[in-house]
């Protein structure tokens, strides 16, 4: 079992998603996050999803497919990480990055299936991590961090973006 690491693995600023990470193993939380995520957005009509909860926010559609940009991240700076490679990584500005997505050009049920393959992947690497690789540490966005604060992270940030999903997204207003 993978455990929660500690504070001076990450940059202080991840620590509100390591802390949405319940006890328990990390493989099957990564797991049961994925299917209840799907089950969430399923049925969600392309309209509603197109539509912001306020003005200069995203829509849901591209709220989702951010949690699918940020998993890829997440996950490939794991992958170095883990694998001792030291060179320092570049963050990445989200804001930037949504007006260039085309998210809502998609169908919601394709940027779910996109956010599933990416979690499948995630899992993948996860079950490919050495012990000792998850100790390692690196440096991305210019703060050290290890590889398993990159997976509670993961983990904590699709819950940051579900708990938002169902508190102004999915509203019945």
């Amino acid at each position: 079992m993978l455990s929660r690491p500690n504070a001076d693995e990450y940059f202080e600023y991840f620590g509100r998603y390591i802390l949405l990470v319940p006890d328990g193993n990390l493989r099957d939380i990564l797991r049961t996050q994925l299917a209840e995520t799907v089950a969430l957005l399923s049925g969600v009509t392309d309209e509603k999803a197109e539509k912001a909860y306020g003005a200069g926010k995203w829509t849901l559609k591209e709220a989702v497919l951010h949690m699918s940009d940020a998993e890829r991240v997440f996950g490939y700076r794991m992958l170095r990480i883990s694998r001792g490679d030291a060179t320092p990584l570049p963050g990445f500005e989200q804001d930037e990055w949504v007006p260039h997505s085309c998210a809502n050009d998609r169908a919601l049920t394709n940027l779910v299936m996109e956010f599933a393959t990416v979690r499948a992947s995630t899992l993948a690497l996860v079950d490919s991590i050495s012990p000792a690789g998850w100790l390692r540490t690196g440096t991305a966005s210019g703060h050290k961090i290890s590889a398993r604060a990159l997976a509670y992270i993961a983990v904590g940030h699709e819950r940051h973006h579900v708990k938002i999903f169902r508190e102004r997204y999915l509203t019945a207003n």
